[in-house]
């Protein structure tokens, strides 16, 4: 018992120790690499400060043992390099031997009018050729190259990338948010709106029936155009918070002209344009005071008072307000719920939006489609 005992020890130490070589022996493997600094054209940072930030980037990768910028300045000390200016292959690769290291890394940082070119390369010391090289071009967002940086190393070692942030840094007509249009605080998506409503219920009922019993002789489905206006108050990670302000003009296509307006609060994702609203709806209407007869037809609240045969007599059914073409117009409110999603084609937006307004005599059912060029 005793012997089996002290083999189970044996042997785990045994396999404590073997672990532990393979371990130091994979550590040994890591290939050091070496960044003295990255060209830098038109932005304010600086080469040296520009090579931290990608000797940060990959250290958090974990796939070379990148030499320390201390002991990077200690080695150029030492050996009296001279590293101002050094960003080719042949200058990096002289560094390169002079320090033992087995790559160098280096790059450049462009400015133009509408990007920012970012190049990394790769340079194997011992057969003094560039290994890899990775250009990357991120709209013009200065304050964000260490969002660059991070998207550059990552690309370049076939690390996983964000690929809603890459959208972000690199899609010039892509959704606004905080990150790509940083200076904006209003969301370009205002413009005019077209669609249509359809009428259910007892609504429906209401304006297809004849002028003389109050209806409206229509089609329960109008036509429907305004103009959209958006005030964004909130833009940050995948969400867009705004109000919208819509007024709206019904039914001038079977000649009505039923004036509305919507106050609407929406959530717009910053991903996909997908977004949801809601909020209050008023408009203006027809309306009369009048009663349903035993036989369910409707009738005016006058219609009992002008006739001779009631005189003196109290009107036993219950006096309500409903839409008729014979009353008076009057402000008619609502609850709206909608959603939709913006399509995208260049700088142009196409918002298509569904809705529905609940009522006590039958739902409003409707969908509008819209257009604007973003305007930078």
């Amino acid at each position: 018992m005793k012997t089996t005992f002290k083999s189970i020890v044996l042997f785990g130490a045994a396999c404590l120790y073997i672990n532990s070589s393979v371990a130091q022996d994979v550590k040994k493997e890591k290939q050091t690499l070496t960044i003295l600094s990255i060209d830098i054209n038109g932005l304010k940072s600086e080469p040296q400060q520009m090579g931290n930030l990608v000797r940060t980037e990959l250290e958090k990768l974990d796939t070379f043992e990148v030499m320390d910028r201390y002991d990077v300045a200690y080695m150029v000390e030492k050996n009296k390099l001279s590293i101002n200016n050094c960003y080719g292959k042949l200058c990096l690769t002289e560094i390169g031997e002079t320090i033992h290291a087995d790559k160098m890394l280096s790059g450049s940082i462009e400015l133009y009018p509408k990007s920012i070119i970012y190049t990394l390369r790769l340079i194997d010391v011992k057969t003094k050729s560039i290994e890899k090289t990775t250009v990357m071009e991120f709209l013009n967002l200065p304050e964000e190259l260490q969002a660059f940086t991070n998207v550059t190393v990552r690309t370049m070692f076939n690390k996983s990338v964000d690929q809603n942030l890459l959208a972000k840094l690199t899609q010039r007509n892509g959704f606004d948010n905080a990150l790509n249009n940083p200076k904006k605080d209003r969301l370009r998506l205002d413009g005019p709106r077209l669609g249509f409503v359809t009428f259910t219920g007892n609504t429906a009922n209401i304006l297809q029936a004849d002028k003389s019993v109050g209806g409206f002789e229509a089609f329960p489905m109008m036509f429907q155009f305004g103009y959209q206006f958006e005030k964004q108050y909130l833009n940050e990670g995948k969400i867009q918070a705004l109000f919208e302000f819509v007024p709206m003009i019904t039914g001038v296509d079977q000649g009505y002209f039923i004036p509305g307006f919507s106050l609407l609060h929406g959530l717009r994702s910053n991903i996909n344009g997908w977004e949801f609203a809601l909020g209050p709806t008023i408009n203006l209407s027809p309306k009369a005071r009048g009663y349903y007869d035993t036989t369910n037809t409707w009738h005016r609240e006058q219609e009992w008072t002008n006739n001779p045969e009631n005189e003196g007599v109290k009107n036993p059914f219950t006096i309500k307000e409903r839409l008729d073409s014979r009353g008076d117009y009057a402000i008619q409110t609502g609850f709206v719920l909608a959603f939709g999603r913006t399509f995208k084609s260049g700088k142009l937006n196409l918002p298509v939006n569904m809705y529905v307004i609940p009522g006590k005599d039958g739902f409003r059912i409707g969908a509008s489609l819209g257009f604007n060029a973003k305007n930078k």
